[in-house]
């Protein structure tokens, strides 16, 4: 099983990595190409460097496109005429929609959304197939794809919002927490860096308790917030002003990935 990954940028070389470190895949059954070819020089010779897209499209079973959006297209263009019939074709890209995908070719693919977290082999990484991705071919790319986390197959059309609770969140979460702590240290002698520690020992102990015990956030909420204490006002702060950002801020992601799907869809037509 040869695997090629086309762009090695930041994606393309955790994956390379994250999948030789399982040790499934031989060293020389891993394929990488990139457009700057000095990039990719720099690369271990423990991976395969291809001159060219289409050599390594030639040379593999599983591809995964790792490029820019507007690079994703092309690039399928590129290499369309010399994929092997049987090729599984994975774009790390959610929006682009499998109809644009096969206007270009019918072949097999798959879209794959991994978050940040697989660094640490955290993450929960959206899939979804089309039509004709044959069972054998999804359990494969979930063995493939444990090697970051856990996976999760989602419908097409739910990928936007799954890319946003799991591959945005990170981001989300940590300008939440950014602002929370620079607020906190308006109003302390606290070093900047305790303060940080501070919450993100916090937030991160906190969702290992609501796993491990199975709470929600409402049980949190009921178990710290005394009726009248501090927690209890400082809550409320939360859920009286929160909500409209939340739902501003979904309202927005959401719509720059319809923009998105939209000016494909015009280059596809």
């Amino acid at each position: 099983m040869n695997i090629g990954i086309i762009g090695y940028g930041s994606m393309g070389k955790m994956l390379l990595q994250k999948i030789s470190e399982t040790g499934k895949v031989n060293h020389d059954k891993l394929f990488v190409s990139n457009r700057t070819l000095s990039k990719i020089e720099a690369a271990p010779d423990k991976y395969v460097i291809s001159e060219s897209n289409t050599s390594l499209a030639m040379s593999s079973d599983i591809i995964f496109i790792c490029t820019r959006p507007a690079d994703l297209l092309p690039v399928l263009e590129e290499i369309s005429s010399v994929v092997k019939d049987d090729t599984l074709i994975i774009s790390l890209n959610g929006s682009i929609t499998f109809e644009s995908l096969e206007k270009i070719s019918n072949r097999k693919y798959v879209k794959v959304i991994p978050s940040v977290t697989a660094e640490i082999n955290k993450s929960q990484t959206l899939v979804t197939y089309n039509r004709f991705v044959s069972e054998d071919d999804k359990r494969l790319l979930r063995d493939i794809l444990s090697c970051i986390g856990n996976v999760i197959e989602l419908p097409e059309n739910e990928m936007g919002m799954g890319s946003e609770l799991v591959s945005c969140m990170p981001g989300f979460i940590a300008s939440i927490f950014d602002v929370i702590c620079q607020s906190a240290i308006k109003h302390t002698s606290i070093p900047q860096e305790q303060v940080i520690k501070m919450v993100l020992d916090t937030l991160s102990s906190t969702g290992e308790l609501m796993l491990r015990k199975d709470m929600s956030f409402e049980d949190v909420v009921k178990r710290v917030a005394t009726k009248g204490g501090i927690t209890e006002v400082g809550s409320r702060v939360i859920y009286d002003g929160f909500p409209d950002i939340a739902d501003e801020m979904f309202g927005k992601t959401l719509a720059k990935r319809r923009e998105t799907a939209a000016i494909v869809k015009t280059y596809c037509d």
